[in-house]
């Protein structure tokens, strides 16, 4: 398998074209090491997913990943989830967006960098095709406060606190 975007084309992700089908898309935002990619790969042999990470390194590593296991439907690229979803993603072409543990950004002089702001959010939203799904996680307490308040604003918001129907094995390293 060729799981590599070397590079995220001009405009719009023109999806046939990319996955060679009209399967639903799925984007995995911040997918590090790309074990949910992965996860998500295995258990919907039926989506398009596009995994991506603003860390080359983890891409590498998730995209030799990918490769050895043959999953065709499974690609991964080096770009910003914010930057994706304003310039290369048209308006309710994708039918899942799961974004786990984004940087919490700890100090108060750094919560700004935050990835889940309204303007993040109006993005997913524009992106989602009706009746999509947004999967949102962190397991930092103050963050997880703000995301509550201001995701109901966007989407009907619902809390799932219990474990993922697929623990024990769970979602990310980090649930782990």
């Amino acid at each position: 398998a060729r799981t590599a975007l070397k590079r995220v084309p001009e405009g719009l992700i023109r999806w046939k074209e990319l996955f060679g089908n009209e399967n639903p898309v799925l984007i995995d935002i911040g997918v590090g090491n790309g074990r949910s990619a992965l996860t998500h790969a295995y258990r919907q042999p039926e989506m398009n997913i596009l995994a991506i990470d603003t860390l080359p390194v983890v891409i590498r590593y998730a995209t030799r990943r990918g490769n050895q296991r043959g999953l065709h439907q499974l690609r991964f690229a080096v770009i910003g989830g914010r930057e994706l979803l304003e310039q290369h993603v048209g308006p309710g072409t994708v039918a899942e967006i799961h974004c786990y543990h984004p940087q919490p950004y700890y100090r108060s002089d750094e919560i700004g960098k935050r990835l889940v702001t309204p303007d993040f959010l109006k993005l997913c939203w524009r992106a989602l095709s009706p009746g999509g799904y947004f999967v949102l996680q962190t397991d930092h307490p103050a963050y997880w406060t703000y995301m509550r308040s201001i995701c109901s604003v966007f989407f009907d918001f619902t809390v799932h606190p219990q474990p993922w129907e697929d623990a024990p094995h769970g979602r990310t390293r980090r649930e782990m």
